[in-house]
């Protein structure tokens, strides 16, 4: 019995040394780490949600001449999609060159502003299903004597600091070796305003915001007919944020099949080009 009994208190302080070396105590119990989504519960509990945008980026987001008011394409889409979510919608134009790191941080909540899909950004940030189709385009003076890729070699080129110009024209390079100079912008319009003064011979641009600067200055510039490949816009949140993902996809699905989506692009583009 008192082998039995010795054999029974060496066992249980053999257990407790164990658990004293795996960090198990009863004054320290283990931890198991969870991670909940709470990101759509979040934005109800707040009551709206934040778009970082560009507020120089016609006519998906800018600035309306006369009130300063920041209008467009994409942000008549997210103020209905707030709308049916039940909740408010807040813009905060930032540098877009900063754009994802404004997101990260929790500065805002979507990037919401002709955001093109690639694989460097896929490996920061969610995606929504891509809504529209763009190009990079290339734009030129009107009496320009550029009307070739070619004709690119040893020229100044614009384009927007951060921008998916970058990504773009990198993929061909062969051209992008033969640039003579290549100057970032903050914003777009500072590089078609440079063009258009001579200070740049050419700017590669998304191609919404490209045609749109030419029907406002058709005496101005042009487009050449060799661009540098076709993307796809989708909207921008963080990775953890699934729930809110989720949600916004649905209210973007039910806006899409409604045709809500299709009279709001044919108010900015003059027909339907939402995908």
């Amino acid at each position: 019995m008192r082998r039995r009994l010795s054999f029974i208190l060496l066992f249980c302080l053999f257990m407790v040394l164990v658990f004293a070396v795996c960090g198990c105590s009863s004054d320290e119990p283990a931890q198991v780490e969870t991670e909940t989504d709470t990101s759509w519960q979040d934005i109800k509990e707040k009551g709206y949600f934040v778009v970082g945008l560009d507020d120089a980026f016609p006519p998906m987001g800018f600035r309306e001449e006369g009130t300063n008011e920041i209008v467009g394409f994409d942000i008549d889409l997210a103020k209905e999609a707030a709308k049916r979510m039940g909740v408010e919608v807040k813009f905060q134009p930032v540098i877009w060159d900063t754009i994802i790191e404004e997101l990260n941080s929790g500065n805002v909540d979507v990037i919401w502003n002709g955001l093109t899909i690639t694989e460097e950004r896929q490996q920061k940030i969610a995606f929504t299903e891509p809504y529209l189709e763009n190009r990079q385009i290339i734009v030129v003076q009107k009496d320009s004597a550029i009307n070739s890729k070619k004709d690119l070699a040893g020229k100044n080129v614009g384009r927007q600091a951060g921008s998916s110009a970058k990504i773009a024209m990198e993929k061909d390079p062969e051209t992008l070796n033969s640039i003579g100079e290549i100057f970032e912008y903050g914003s777009n319009d500072e590089a078609l305003l440079d063009l258009s003064t001579g200070r740049l011979d050419a700017v590669v641009v998304d191609e919404i915001v490209g045609r749109y600067y030419i029907t406002k200055k058709p005496d101005v510039y042009r487009v050449l007919d060799e661009h540098f490949g076709e993307e796809l816009y989708g909207v921008g949140l963080r990775k953890g944020d699934k729930s809110f993902l989720d949600e916004l996809q649905k209210t973007l699905d039910e806006m899409k099949a409604d045709g809500t989506a299709a009279e709001i692009s044919n108010k900015w583009f003059g027909e339907d080009l939402v995908i």
